[in-house]
């Protein structure tokens, strides 16, 4: 949820934001209304309770005889601030309503736009090229017997797979050198709930326009997390937190779920856009102010990892129209595919600045002994996507892959996957 006293001080700066993500500009009009609503009706409410207080005084203070016409008086302005009350709820329910569709105000220098209008900040590595006909990724995966598409359908329908061999040593490889990675700078390895419970799905903002990519068991009221983002910033919702000089941070591994709803008809080849796979989720809680350098930590730590694993990447910053309504900022890492010759986002980080702690009620004790919402961020570490651009970049001609240097030791020593006949 935003600020409601940026949008009080500066409603052209959220204005702004809307309209460089293409969101709806009338939404603020309607919020700033809906919020000089609810605080006349809390003055009004807190008018007629203080006057209540002070006539229940004058009541019991009465003369014997004069009290019965004056108890009259204060049932009837009991339902006075009954009524006030209920005006008050109602005015503060629907300005939290309008309030919770505006998103995240992006922050300064993110391009406006969409999918297409992104920035890119760097480049790694040149593109590899081939003195033969490289294969893609189902081609090798089939070769190498790593995966195998055709039973995961026969179980399970489209966008499903199944990782054998050395094609499921390869994805827990990635997922202990991150986990290593993560360790080494302080993460807390956490292995979280994929089940969570509609508010929990709600405060992270994943049930606006996206919310039809989200599996939901009607049954059970629980959603099955499409990252362990969720759960991770549902573990402190409801508390005040001590961040200490450097925040907490997380690395939560688990099994992903999603949809993949408005994605018909694209990448149904392979492994690329599936229903289910597994991550490593970094998160963290920080101050407000430390929030973008730690955005920079995060992006600098999948850098690493992708250079570990001998890739050829770019950094993006995206557009304001293709970001999540919870993140002010996202930059995404896209490594590069040979046969599709284009880069493919591997791995994203996103700033969410105090939008998720606010609607999660998550906070921390200022210097001067109040609280304040902290500042949330989450990047992905490793996810079963990397095999795709590990396979393609490092075959060989005979349809072997080089093991990347960094994965060997995490691989037995393996420094081939080789074909099984």
């Amino acid at each position: 949820m935003i600020d409601p006293q940026l949008l009080r001080e500066n409603p052209d700066a959220i204005r702004q934001s809307q309209r460089a993500r293409g969101d709806s500009v009338e939404l603020i009009d309607e919020a700033i209304a809906a919020d000089g609503a609810r605080r006349a009706a809390i003055a009004s409410f807190e008018s007629l309770r203080a006057e209540q207080n002070a006539f229940g005084k004058t009541v019991a203070s009465a003369p014997k005889e004069e009290k019965a016409a004056l108890v009259d008086q204060a049932q009837a302005l009991a339902v006075r601030v009954k009524a006030a009350s209920q005006a008050s709820a109602e005015a503060d329910e629907r300005f939290t309503k309008i309030v919770r569709m505006i998103a995240n105000p992006i922050i300064e220098g993110v391009p406006a736009g969409g999918e297409d209008d992104f920035v890119t900040l760097k480049t790694h590595g040149e593109p590899v090229v081939f003195d033969f006909e490289p294969r893609d990724h189902v081609e090798l995966g089939e070769l190498l017997k790593a995966i195998d598409i055709t039973r995961g359908v026969k179980v399970s329908g489209a966008r499903f797979y199944y990782l054998s061999g050395v094609g499921a040593r390869l994805e827990i490889a990635l997922m202990n050198m991150a986990l290593d990675l993560a360790l080494t700078e302080g993460f807390t390895p956490l292995i979280t709930p994929t089940l969570v419970r509609p508010e929990i799905m709600d405060g992270t903002g994943f049930l606006g326009e996206h919310a039809d990519e989200i599996y939901y068991l009607p049954a059970d009221d629980l959603y099955l997390t499409g990252t362990s983002e969720v759960a991770l910033a549902g573990l402190h919702a409801d508390e005040i937190l001590d961040l200490g000089a450097d925040g907490l941070r997380y690395a939560g591994w688990s099994t992903c779920y999603r949809r993949e709803a408005g994605s018909a008809g694209k990448d149904n080849r392979g492994i690329l856009r599936v229903h289910q796979f597994n991550k490593l989720e970094m998160f963290c809680y920080v101050l407000p102010e430390q929030a973008e350098a730690e955005h920079e930590r995060l992006i600098a730590l999948q850098e690493r990892m992708l250079q570990a694993c001998e890739l050829s990447y770019r950094v993006i910053d995206t557009a304001a129209g293709d970001l999540g309504s919870s993140a002010a900022r996202k930059y995404d890492v896209e490594a590069w595919v040979p046969t599709q010759g284009r880069y493919r986002e591997l791995t994203s980080t996103s700033n969410c600045t105090t939008y998720q702690a606010r609607r999660l009620d998550i906070r921390y004790r200022t210097d001067g002994g109040k609280t304040a919402p902290v500042a949330t961020l989450n990047g992905t570490l490793a996810t079963t996507r990397w095999i795709v651009a590990i396979l393609e970049t490092h075959q060989q001609a005979d349809g072997s892959v080089r093991v990347p240097e960094a994965l060997r030791p995490y691989l037995g020593g393996l420094e081939l996957l080789a074909p099984v006949a």
